[in-house]
């Protein structure tokens, strides 16, 4: 009975703040506050719990929630109480907010809410500033010894960017979110570079001719320390799943000039980018094991090994450590069914780049949707035409109506059937496929949250 009741109080709880407040990733540009005003206002409320802990900051338009996800496993690897703040959810809003792992109980989302409704409701904030408020409170209250924040969008008006932590990350460059970000990829580093702060050490992951000037600059002004990843490490592949039920796992081999700086390592993450992602956080935990404040946690803690030491065993036990989801994941057999979270430009790219090279499989089914403001002409152009496609609407308000993608995809020669939910088109698709078959689940990470 206690049980149902909690669960009762914690939906009602959700029901207020779904209703009340804005939220992006359900209804879009409107939800996007451009500038940092209500998570201060909400933060100072609060008692600014978001300067009470140590943290690391990871921005970037793909790979910044792999990242975060590596460097909190490195850090509970250590044995320091991690927080972990993530975004958007799956499936449990409590997903955005974790501690070793571990979700924020139901029953503290409750007492926030009861407690500081009156400021939310004179407050106005978004659902995310809403949610980044909440986390730091949690944090603070739950005295963690560091938290790995991921930015939402952008980073210089991010609702994120009131830390100061120990190191900034941002992972890579590229076109997703114009709308609020801008239109050219300095543009949209510029935004990305706010997270820079003055003395801050940054650890960029990829050098590309028309952002590193922006980050070289801003880093100058602020006077921040700042290391390329991919100046300093190489991380290749040394062996990969030879069959598809354990496509999610690859052995990595990471190299500082020609000097191996680790031994390869069975890593609990695959997929395309991810070799990338792989390299940028081996950086950041160089970086990081430099950094005094970092130092000082460890002494604290009595840590006598460092975060380099402990990043592969880290990235071998990933999951299990942090939960992480969504990535390149591997959730059938017979047939085998991987979902992949890629939605914009360079992350579709990368998937079909990859799905082309996979273990042997005989047909590929693709469920496949996305929200309506995404440009489909970018997006689908990296879809194969060989593909079994079954189109689906995601359960959000903003997600595209499955029979006007299907008919954007036919202009592509992408030929399937329109379905009306998620799970209906999941169905069709394991209906159809044989065992030697792959299903891809694939468009948007709404898509992929009803399937995991």
């Amino acid at each position: 009975m206690e049980q149902n009741t909690l669960q009762s109080r914690y939906q009602q709880t959700l029901d207020f703040l779904f209703a009340q407040l804005p939220m992006y990733h359900r209804v879009g540009a409107a939800a996007f506050k451009k500038d940092l005003t209500n998570t201060l206002a909400l933060c100072a409320h609060l008692g600014n719990p978001q300067h009470q802990f140590p943290t690391i900051h990871v921005a970037g338009t793909n790979g910044k929630g792999s990242v975060s996800h590596f460097l909190a496993a490195v850090c509970q690897s250590l044995g320091l109480k991690t927080g972990l703040y993530i975004s958007p959810h799956y499936r449990d809003f409590r997903e955005r907010i974790k501690i070793n792992g571990s979700y924020i109980p139901k029953q503290r989302v409750i007492s926030f809410v009861d407690k500081n409704k009156s400021a939310i409701e004179e407050i106005q904030p978004s659902f995310f500033e809403m949610c980044v408020a909440m986390a730091f409170d949690h944090f603070a209250r739950e005295k963690v010894d560091i938290a790995i924040i991921e930015v939402g969008l952008g980073g210089r008006l991010d609702s994120t960017n009131v830390i100061t932590p120990l190191l900034g990350v941002i992972t890579n460059i590229s076109f997703d979110h114009m709308d609020m970000l801008g239109h050219t990829l300095p543009l949209i580093a510029g935004e990305k570079a706010g997270i820079i702060k003055p003395g801050i050490p940054v650890v960029i992951g990829e050098t590309h001719p028309e952002t590193a000037p922006v980050f070289n600059q801003k880093a100058a002004e602020q006077q921040a320390p700042i290391t390329f990843a991919d100046q300093e490490l190489t991380t290749s592949i040394v062996a990969e799943a030879t069959t598809l039920d354990t496509w999610d796992r690859t052995v990595y081999q990471i190299r500082r000039g020609n000097t191996a700086e680790y031994a390869p390592f069975e890593a609990q993450v695959a997929g395309p980018f991810q070799a990338k992602n792989v390299n940028t956080a081996a950086q950041a935990v160089a970086v990081l094991d430099q950094i005094p404040g970092f130092q000082a946690i460890l002494q604290r803690k009595k840590v006598t090994k460092t975060a380099a030491e402990v990043f592969p065993g880290a990235l071998a036990h990933l999951r299990e450590l942090t939960r992480f989801q969504g990535r390149w994941q591997v959730i059938g057999t017979a047939p085998t069914i991987l979902c992949d979270s890629a939605h914009n430009d360079a992350g579709l790219s990368s998937v079909f780049e990859k799905i082309m090279d996979a273990p042997q499989w005989q047909q590929l089914h693709i469920v496949t949707g996305f929200v309506n403001d995404k440009d489909l002409t970018k997006a689908l152009r990296h879809f194969p035409t060989g593909a079994q496609y079954y189109f689906a609407k995601a359960n959000i308000p903003r997600g595209l109506d499955a029979e006007i993608l299907r008919e954007k995809a036919a202009e592509f020669g992408l030929l399937g059937t329109a379905y009306a939910s998620v799970p209906k088109a999941l169905k069709a698709a394991k209906k159809a496929a044989h065992p030697d078959d792959l299903i891809l689940v694939v468009g948007s990470i709404f898509v992929v949250a009803e399937v995991i």
